[in-house]
C-alpha cells in the first residue's frame, strides 16, 4: 500500500463503450477499490449477470430499473443508492437517459480488458 493520493481527472480519462447503450469511465482505483461511472441511453438493458465483486451504485441523473436476485424490481433516480453482494444476479435498465457511480471492491481487472 502507498501513501501517495493520484488525482484522477474525469476530462482526461477516456470512455469505453463495452456494448452499445453503455459508456464507462474508469476513474480512481487502488488494488483493492475501483470507482466507475457509467452512462446508459435510454432504453439500455444490460443482460443478466453476477460478479464477485461487491457493488455500491449511486445514481447521479436519470431512472433505473433494477433487479437483484429473486427480489422483486425496484427504481432507482437520481440521489438513490444501493448495493449488489458479490455473486448474486442482477439486470439494470435505464428508463431514461442515466449516469452513475459504481464502487467495486475487489478491484476488477476485467474491466481493464475493454479499450475504448
Amino acid at each position: 500500500m502507498t501513501n501517495t493520493v493520484h488525482l484522477y481527472q474525469s476530462a482526461a480519462v477516456a470512455e469505453q463503450s463495452p456494448e452499445p447503450g453503455l459508456f464507462r469511465k474508469l476513474l480512481a482505483q487502488s488494488p483493492r477499490l475501483m470507482l466507475v461511472e457509467h452512462r446508459m441511453v435510454e432504453g439500455w438493458s444490460g443482460a443478466r449477470h453476477s460478479h464477485p465483486h461487491e457493488q455500491l451504485v449511486v445514481v447521479l441523473e436519470g431512472r433505473l430499473r433494477v433487479v437483484c436476485g429473486e427480489e422483486p424490481a425496484f427504481f432507482a433516480v437520481a440521489g438513490d443508492s444501493f448495493v449488489v453482494p458479490g455473486g448474486v444476479d442482477h439486470q439494470v435498465t435505464a428508463l431514461t437517459p442515466a449516469r452513475a457511480l459504481d464502487v467495486f471492491t475487489p478491484f476488477r481487472d476485467d474491466y481493464l480488458e475493454i479499450k475504448p
